[in-house]
């Protein structure tokens, strides 16, 4: 044991070292490089003012990071302008970690500012493996948002890249997001495909996309295909949680179509389009649908037949459904390729009742038909009927052969109608994705022009179109007055305003994405053809041979503005010299009408002596049919769609049936398809 004076005089020589210690501890704690205890790195639950105060109350480092989580508040509660604010007041020098952090956050802010090329420069320099698992949950979520729903190779790896960071409804959420984006990418973009050797998730999801083109016009097959995937991709995250739309096919079961009945009005103004829409029906259920090519086509000079005064769409509740009044060109000017001939489908044995609407309460048809064993009804056809129904609370499954004002979304009830309304959406569509962005619509002074306008600039708006431009006229004998004047037609158009639902923000895996802000309204022109690129004619055959050469008069022969038109325009017996006239002009129609099966519109030709009004009823009661029978699919699986006589139809949420029609163009004295 060493004497106490030793152990003392070693303990004395350890103070002066223990104290020196201390104090450079003490001093280093209160110099530049103090590592925060703040974490940035981490999810920001508190508000905006507790991260300023605790800022203003920090001097050291920390003051940065508070900082930081300032400006990510800021933008989750949409204050742009204080964030941008606080962004200029960071320090220059910044570590690494804050840097990315910084590095996130403005390409948040370019987002919230639609400055989408600007967020993915921002997102660039990032290190993504340098990240925590918060910030990579961000990192892809702004990656996504970046992207704007474009469907990309980049944009599915981002997904997939995010999926093992998410739980819960946002797991889900992913999953469907996936599977969206991969159902858009179009056939180029999955013919020029090239993954690398290890991205097996991702050939695991391409894979489930040949599987779902394979089979998915055959529910029960779809459902045997896609546990085939499962089996083979056992760790894709799409085999353990399926996308909805494809868990919603394997719980599918078919609807009973034992016995239909059909509910049309047999009397009255209406029974002519009901006679047409009950014999496609019918044809299409007994199996005598001819699909094959025509040998010969309706002669040049054949005239349409008288239209029944009832088709004149005046925007009353129980309009037509036919949306054009009169007819279209003969077939033999449409140049397209004879569709394939299509198997002759077989005769069905389902029972069908047909109930006349016109001669009772439209509750006690429907209490009858229950009655009468019905499993499905297919009907009524008049707008106030299909509200009556649509408000009765019916346990029977419906498709309805119109749409009530306001669409209300039933389990058991599917919307199906030809609809000036309808044809002016898809015109939009077809106008926006030709690049146009400044149309203007020649409408006619009517409730029809009011309704067929609204429905134009609604979707346009949607498209993230600007205001719609608009223009009217009167009729026949007001354009004839002024084409002998020379007045013409000067495009010169007032904004058509509608009121559209504001946009809400969306919740990204954390993330708050702010709405698109509200389009611009576009002036007006004020001289001939001004800034409109783009112009869709709502007139008959006779006002449309009078409104081109308006228009010609007052723009010059190197205007490029396009010119469009809807079905009503669309006439049996125009000649060549119209289709001449016509020079350039798009229009569309129902698929059939547009050559798509030579053979069976030769034979709805024949049936309705060329009244192609009738033909297009006809039409509707042949997809009817088809609708009928895939009842349950189209109302439970999501992204049901059909190639359809009237249209590529498609159901949305409501199960309102949506018709992409065909669009020709007159070339040269010929009718031939929009490519």
């Amino acid at each position: 044991m060493l004497p106490s004076k030793v152990v003392r005089r070693k303990a004395g020589r350890f103070v002066p070292v223990l104290l020196a210690g201390l104090i450079l501890a003490a001093c280093s704690g209160q110099g530049p490089q103090q590592t925060s205890n703040v974490n940035i790195q981490g999810p920001a639950t508190g508000r905006s003012d507790y991260y300023l105060q605790q800022a203003q109350q920090s001097s050291d480092d920390s003051k940065t990071d508070w900082q930081l989580l300032a400006i990510r508040a800021l933008l989750k509660e949409g204050k742009y302008p204080q964030a941008q604010t606080q962004l200029g007041q960071l320090p220059q020098q910044l570590s690494d970690v804050q840097q990315q952090e910084l590095q996130l956050l403005r390409a948040q802010l370019q987002i919230a500012q639609q400055n989408y090329s600007g967020a993915q420069q921002q997102l660039s320099p990032v290190k993504v493996a340098a990240l925590s698992s918060d910030q990579q949950v961000r990192y892809y979520a702004l990656q996504i948002a970046a992207a704007q729903n474009r469907p990309s190779l980049a944009l599915l790896r981002a997904y997939i890249a995010q999926e093992p960071l998410l739980k819960g409804d946002e797991h889900q959420s992913n999953i469907d997001a996936t599977w969206q984006a991969l159902t858009q990418l179009t056939q180029d973009q999955l013919n020029s495909v090239v993954i690398n050797a290890d991205e097996n998730t991702l050939q695991g999801w391409l894979d489930l996309l040949n599987t779902w083109h394979a089979s998915s016009q055959d529910p029960q097959m779809l459902k045997t295909a896609i546990s085939d995937w499962q089996t083979r991709y056992p760790q894709n995250p799409a085999a353990k949680t399926l996308p909805t739309q494809l868990s919603q096919v394997k719980n599918f079961s078919q609807a009973s179509t034992s016995t239909i009945a059909l509910l049309l009005p047999l009397n009255g103004q209406a029974q002519v389009f009901a006679g047409a829409i009950q014999k496609g029906f019918n044809d299409a259920r007994n199996g005598v649908l001819n699909a094959a090519p025509a040998q010969s086509s309706t002669p040049e000079n054949a005239t349409a037949q008288p239209v029944p005064e009832a088709t004149t769409d005046t925007g009353t509740a129980n309009s037509v459904v036919s949306p054009a009044a009169a007819s279209m060109p003969p077939q033999e000017s449409v140049q397209q390729q004879p569709a394939a001939p299509a198997s002759q489908p077989a005769a069905s044995s389902a029972q069908i009742k047909v109930y006349d609407t016109s001669s009772q309460p439209i509750a006690q048809v429907m209490q009858q038909a229950q009655q009468d064993g019905a499993t499905l009804v297919v009907g009524p056809l008049l707008k106030n009927h299909v509200e009556e129904v649509a408000n009765s609370q019916t346990p029977l499954n419906v498709l309805a052969l119109n749409e009530p004002e306001q669409i209300q979304n039933h389990p058991n009830i599917c919307y199906f109608a030809l609809s000036p309304e309808d044809e002016a959406r898809d015109a939009a569509h077809h106008i926006y994705e030709q690049g146009k962005r400044q149309p203007l619509l020649l409408l006619p002074r009517s409730s029809y022009g009011d309704r067929v306008g609204k429905a134009f600039a609604e979707e346009w708006q949607q498209l993230g179109g600007a205001t719609v431009l608009q223009q009217r006229f009167g009729g026949v004998a007001e354009l004839k007055q002024g084409i002998n004047s020379g007045a013409g037609i000067a495009l010169s158009g007032t904004p058509l305003t509608v009121q559209m639902e504001q946009p809400q923000s969306v919740a990204v895996a954390g993330l708050t994405i702010p709405a698109p802000q509200s389009a611009t309204p576009a002036p007006a022109a004020e001289s001939s053809g001004g800034s409109v690129d783009a112009v869709y004619i709502i007139a008959s055959q006779n006002e449309l041979q009078l409104i081109k050469p308006m228009i010609a008069m007052r723009t010059s022969s190197r205007n490029s503005t396009a010119l469009y038109a809807s079905s009503r325009s669309a006439q049996a017996g125009a000649g060549p010299d119209f289709r001449l006239e016509m020079e350039g002009l798009q229009y569309s129609d129902i698929p059939l009408l547009s050559g798509a099966n030579p053979g069976l519109m030769q034979q709805a030709a024949k049936a309705f002596n060329n009244d192609y009004s009738l033909v297009r009823l006809y039409a509707m009661g042949i997809d009817a049919w088809t609708l009928a029978t895939q009842f349950n699919q189209m109302r439970q699986v999501s992204g049901f769609a059909i190639d359809g006589n009237t249209g590529k139809l498609s159901a949305d949420t409501d199960c309102v049936i949506n018709r992409k029609l065909a669009w020709n163009q007159y070339r040269q004295g010929q009718v031939v398809p929009v490519q």
